[in-house]
């Protein structure tokens, strides 16, 4: 059986949660319930990703990430994943560096709004995703409009990320709160969906909260790394 690598840790949370989706999805596609892809996990740091982004040390972060693609290489993953999407600013970057395919959170999400027909979309997530334009690329091809939260939401947002959401905790203010941003860019971006583009917002943020299309990034990302597992086991 090929095998996967998944690069976890960004945060702890989310990484239980691909765990446990990749599991949950793959038997249900394979059919059987005996069966269990196989696959290594490479638990990084998720604050030293925030601390290379905020001083700007971008080779640093990519040498970092590309050195936890290697460990899995070497153990002998056949491809990879960032189970995050911060980390996926320098993600063209690092796939050029390794020697295995990595499968972007971004371009499935971005092929998921499509065939939604949706054309344009806001984005939650860290200030380091919502600030930076990686997002915006496969979008623009099909002229998709993406809209950010305003700045003084995007502080709020980010905060509340890596204070509460990373840390496994969930208040019924910051939910309220969050929901009322999303409200506000429904009515002032006009947006027809929401990308949760952050893989801990869907603990917060769930499918009955919001009226509109929630493309939640996790759930997304498991679907193409599992079908790529079925497809590379035929």
């Amino acid at each position: 059986m090929k095998t996967l690598g998944l690069i976890g840790g960004t945060g702890p949370e989310s990484t239980v949660e691909y765990y446990q989706a990749i599991i949950s999805k793959f038997q249900k596609k394979s059919g059987d319930s005996e069966s269990l892809p196989e696959f290594l996990i490479n638990s990084i740091n998720m604050y030293k990703i925030f601390e290379l982004l905020e001083n700007g040390k971008t080779n640093e972060l990519i040498d970092y990430l590309v050195g936890a693609v290697h460990r899995l290489e070497k153990a002998g993953a056949d491809f990879a994943v960032l189970a995050a999407n911060t980390p996926h600013i320098v993600f063209g970057q690092v796939q050029e560096k390794v020697g295995i395919p990595l499968i972007s959170i971004v371009e499935e999400t971005a092929e998921k709004v499509r065939q939604l027909n949706i054309k344009k979309v806001g984005l939650l997530g860290t200030k380091f995703t919502m600030e930076n334009d990686f997002f915006l690329h496969p979008f623009e091809k099909s002229l998709i409009e993406v809209q950010m939260p305003n700045e003084e939401e995007q502080q709020y947002l980010h905060e509340k990320i890596v204070k509460e959401l990373e840390k496994g905790i969930v208040k019924p203010d910051t939910k309220e709160r969050f929901l009322d941003i999303i409200s506000k860019m429904e009515k002032r971006n006009g947006i027809e969906g929401i990308i949760l583009g952050c893989t801990e917002l869907p603990m917060i943020i769930k499918p009955e909260d919001t009226k509109m299309h929630q493309l939640n990034t996790t759930d997304i990302h498991v679907d193409a790394i599992v079908a790529a597992i079925l497809e590379m086991n035929k």
